[in-house]
C-alpha cells in the first residue's frame, strides 16, 4: 500500500499508468466492452464503477491540453442515453482539473476503432450503456 494513491488503483494499473507518455489514450469501459477481443493490453476492475475509478486516476493523470482529452460514445440511432452517466464523469473530473476539458462523443465503431490503439483498457464493473470513457495523458507540469 502506498500513501496518497486511493485504494481502487491496482498495483498493475499504477505501473500502466506510469509507463503511458504524451498523446498515449487508456478507455475505463463499461462491462459490456469488448476489450478481450480488441488487442491492447486489458486489466480488470470489475468491482469499481468508472466514476469510482476515474477519482482514483486524476490525482496522478495530467490530461492533454494540446488535444481533446475525453471521449465517450455516441448514442445510437433509435437508443436513449442516460445523461446522468456523463454528469457523474463531469463531477469527478471538476474535482481535479482546472477548467472544463473539453469531451466528444464518438460513433461507437469509431470510438471501438481508438481503442484498438489505446494503451490499455481497463474494464470495470459500470452496467450504465454508454459508460465508457476515454482519456488521453498530458504532460505533467514541472512546476
Amino acid at each position: 500500500m502506498l500513501k496518497g494513491i486511493s485504494q481502487v488503483i491496482s498495483p498493475e494499473l499504477l505501473a500502466v499508468l506510469a509507463r503511458m507518455g504524451h498523446g498515449d489514450e487508456i478507455i475505463l469501459a463499461d462491462a459490456h466492452f469488448p476489450g478481450h477481443s480488441i488487442g491492447p493490453q486489458v486489466l480488470r476492475a470489475d468491482g469499481l464503477m468508472v466514476a469510482q475509478l476515474l477519482d482514483g486516476i486524476l490525482p496522478l493523470f495530467e490530461l492533454d491540453s494540446y488535444a481533446t482529452p475525453l471521449s465517450m460514445m455516441a448514442v445510437s440511432a433509435g437508443d436513449t442515453l442516460d445523461p446522468e452517466v456523463e454528469a457523474d464523469y463531469r463531477a469527478v473530473i471538476r474535482k481535479h482539473v482546472a477548467g472544463d476539458p473539453k469531451l466528444e462523443r464518438i460513433d461507437r465503431f469509431a470510438f471501438y476503432e481508438r481503442a484498438k490503439g489505446a494503451f490499455a483498457i481497463v474494464i470495470t464493473g459500470e452496467v450504465r450503456k454508454y459508460g465508457n470513457l476515454l482519456l488521453k495523458k498530458g504532460v505533467t507540469p514541472t512546476a
